[in-house]
């Protein structure tokens, strides 16, 4: 009985940056780049997909940054101090502004003309 061990070759990154490069030039194919560093082109075409791969995460990881969004120094105003109340009885119409500071006595007034 033999025992064989299959050992993978391990590509340095440097050289894997190379080939890379190769491909990316005009009118190179991949499969004669992998063939002339002695390499199977699936494993270039794995290469090249990891790559990309990469280049959209950093990509997308980099443009999700804070933005800083300047925000007013001046305290906004409310925009109404005042109730405004309308009141219709048959062709007569009444408009009333109150204080928004006397609410309660708005609401005390309405109940009355309402009756």
């Amino acid at each position: 009985m033999t025992e064989t061990t299959s050992r993978r070759r391990r590509h340095s990154k440097d050289v894997k940056a190379e080939v890379l490069a190769e491909c990316e030039q005009p009118g190179a194919s991949i499969a004669s780049v992998a063939m002339a560093h002695g390499i199977n082109a699936n494993l270039v075409h794995k290469w090249r997909a990891r790559a990309m791969k990469q280049q959209t995460a950093a990509a997308q990881a980099g443009s999700a940054a804070f933005i800083p969004v300047p925000l007013p120094t001046t305290a906004m105003t409310p925009v109404a101090v005042e109730l405004r109340i309308e009141v219709r009885r048959g062709a007569v119409t009444a408009t009333v502004c109150w204080p928004l500071s006397a609410s309660a006595e708005c609401a005390a007034w309405l109940r009355e003309v309402l009756r």
